[in-house]
């Protein structure tokens, strides 16, 4: 499987295979699973789902570490690659984890559909 290299592939490609809500359900099933109280609408678009996401987990990162590191447990999000980000800007930091769980996520989504 090829992951996405980019936020805006990854939408496009969840958008053909008519994945995009299921990614969306899985976030919302994580988040929850973690204790974080945020709960996506099944419409959203991907532009706020993008926003609303680096916000929470910079908020994470620097108000709820344990928080934060919980839910890249609960996502399985790759210890090597978070190893990896520079953690010098925290805005930068938050967006790139961002797409990690992301990226994380659709690998769950695409693989479930693929073998159902």
């Amino acid at each position: 499987m090829q992951l996405p290299a980019t936020f805006d592939d990854l939408i496009v490609e969840a958008n053909q295979l008519n994945l995009y809500k299921n990614l969306i359900f899985q976030l919302n099933k994580d988040f929850k699973l973690a204790n974080i109280d945020l709960d996506f609408h099944e419409d959203i678009l991907p532009t706020s789902l993008k926003f609303i996401l680096h916000e929470t987990i910079f908020n994470l990162i620097q108000e709820k570490f344990t928080d934060y590191l919980n839910l890249l447990y609960i996502i399985d999000v790759s210890e090597k690659q978070i190893k990896a980000l520079d953690g010098n800007d925290t805005l930068k930091l938050s967006e790139d984890v961002s797409f990690l769980i992301l990226k994380r996520e659709w690998q769950k989504v695409f693989l479930k559909n693929k073998y159902k």
